[in-house]
């Protein structure tokens, strides 16, 4: 028995040094950690159990059979992240560059299988070269059971994605489909082609990181969502992440032992100027209503002119989506309306409670919004917000025009509690622009026309683009002071802790993709 422990002992430390120590060197010269090391710091302290270890390929093409590693190039189980259960699996480049072959597949999908069965999220620390070449149509047949897996878990488990190396062609397809994408800058890529392919095809010359960089894919593209400068600065914001999800589609979100007063004003009152064009900054609301140091922004490089990211109020986890008048005004766009409605539609699948600040002067116009599907894709946050079922609450901080009014979770397409600050316009559109269309004849024919002009927006203003005509309707549901907006969300999100919705029966709705 004792040298059969011994032979076991001997395989699994075999097993744990990857492809060797060159080439645990040649990653640590890149900057990066190997998988172990990702996995050992991301996860509390040795809390981590290895699932198929001792897992070896079976492919005897182009003489594989002859360098059969252990583990295969990638390692999977699963630990705890503050004590909570989360599975993992870790590409391992130092193993064929961590390509995936078909006992790779395997293991990734076992693990997968087993957090869904068991309710608890999934983690992919991607670092792989690709299909496994040698490997041929099985590695693409492995590839394809992972995304069918991912698309399972879609909804019921949180799954994320760590980009920290290569990540190209049918490899990228994961991670797109997990709910949160982080990238380290300088040394992790994602495109379908790389730059060598497209100059073949094309004759464009392209870099690595101006095709498929950290900041090209969290300011340009929106596919990922963070652009972290170190591999543990990744793996810090994820376990921070995680603070504010629930294992599963059928737990509420943690909640933590609160840290600030429930009925402290909130000190936003100075920050927004009454001048309706004058911008200011909406993280600055956010980060005064929710508790202090809780607002953790998501894709906030990506479609600035709307923010997204996770809160809390009184130590509930809360989503927050809030138009920011500091760029583009505040506009919807394509880019934010595609931002905001994947990011309602997480929160709402893992029971988060949305809060909404609205200051939007409307949809962006223009030839290139209209051109490339504006319609459809504005059409998009408004489907997310009317099918969200959590509990949806909405601020109006100053203006709510046109039709975007109706998209920022307003009372009709279901939002539960709305509220307006005295500051707020809530109209078809502008003062100015109204009174150019409705008194166009007037202002032609008056002597002085600039003075007239002013003086009919005051009057409309004064009419017509206040919150009382809103209110009279129960369009919005208050008016308050800003000072009483965090308690009075704190007191509504308990409120409405027992929101059930009974939805019509169907497989599922049609969202304009």
């Amino acid at each position: 028995m004792d040298d059969r422990i011994d032979d076991l002992r001997e395989k699994k430390a075999d097993a744990r040094k990857g492809g060797g120590e060159d080439r645990i060197e040649a990653q640590h010269d890149k900057g990066k950690m190997t998988a172990r090391e990702r996995i050992d710091y991301f996860l509390d302290d040795d809390t981590f159990e290895e699932i198929d270890q001792l897992r070896r390929h079976r492919s005897t093409n182009f003489d594989l059979d002859e360098n059969r590693p252990a583990g295969d190039g990638v390692v999977t189980g699963y630990g705890e992240v503050d004590g909570r259960t989360v599975f993992v699996f870790a590409h391992d480049f130092t193993v064929f560059g961590g390509s995936l072959g078909e006992v790779f597949a395997e293991k990734v999908c076992k693990v997968m299988d087993r957090a869904m069965e068991v309710g608890a999220p999934i983690v992919g620390l991607n670092d792989s070269a690709g299909a496994r070449i040698q490997e041929g149509v099985v590695a693409l047949g492995g590839y394809a059971d992972v995304f069918h897996r991912n698309q399972q878990a879609s909804g019921v488990i949180p799954q994320i994605s760590a980009i920290m190396g290569p990540c190209a062609g049918g490899a990228v397809y994961s991670p797109a489909i997990t709910d949160f994408i982080f990238m380290v800058q300088d040394t992790s890529h994602m495109f379908i082609t790389g730059p060598d392919v497209i100059e073949t095809v094309t004759g464009e010359e392209v870099g690595f990181d101006e095709l498929g960089g950290a900041q090209t894919h969290t300011s340009k593209t929106g596919v990922a969502d963070f652009a972290e400068p170190a591999e543990e600065e990744a793996l810090d914001d994820i376990r921070h992440l995680l603070s504010y999800l629930p294992q599963n589609n059928v737990e509420d979100p943690p909640r933590v032992e609160p840290w600030d007063d429930p009925e402290r004003d909130a000190d936003v009152a100075d920050i927004v100027p009454d001048q309706p064009r004058k911008p200011y900054d909406i993280v600055s609301v956010v980060d005064d209503v929710v508790d202090e140091g809780s607002f953790f922004e998501c894709a906030g490089d990506y479609a600035r002119n709307l923010v997204t990211g996770f809160g809390r109020l009184d130590g509930h986890s809360v989503g927050v989506v809030a138009n920011q008048p500091r760029v583009d005004a505040g506009t919807l766009d394509i880019d934010a309306s595609l931002k905001g409605a994947r990011f309602v539609r997480f929160c709402d699948a893992f029971n988060i409670p949305i809060v909404t600040f609205v200051d939007v002067p409307g949809f962006m116009p223009g030839t290139d919004q209209e051109h490339n599907g504006i319609i459809k894709h504005g059409a998009k946050l408004l489907y997310a917000f009317s099918e969200a079922t959590v509990p949806l609450m909405t601020v109006i901080t100053r203006k709510a025009y046109g039709g975007a009014y109706d998209v920022m979770a307003s009372k009709h397409v279901g939002a539960d509690v709305n509220y307006a600050w005295p500051t707020a316009e809530i109209a078809v559109m502008g003062p100015r622009g109204a009174v150019n269309v409705l008194y166009r004849s007037e202002l032609d024919e008056a002597d002085d026309p600039e003075e007239r002009h002013q003086e009919l927006i005051d009057e409309y203003r004064e009419e017509f683009a206040n919150p009382y005509t809103a209110a009279n309707r129960g369009y919005v549901d208050d008016v308050l002071e800003p000072t009483d907006t965090r308690r009075r969300l704190i007191s509504d999100l308990e409120m409405l802790r027992s929101k059930r919705v009974d939805g019509p029966s169907r497989k599922h709705g049609n969202i304009p993709l």
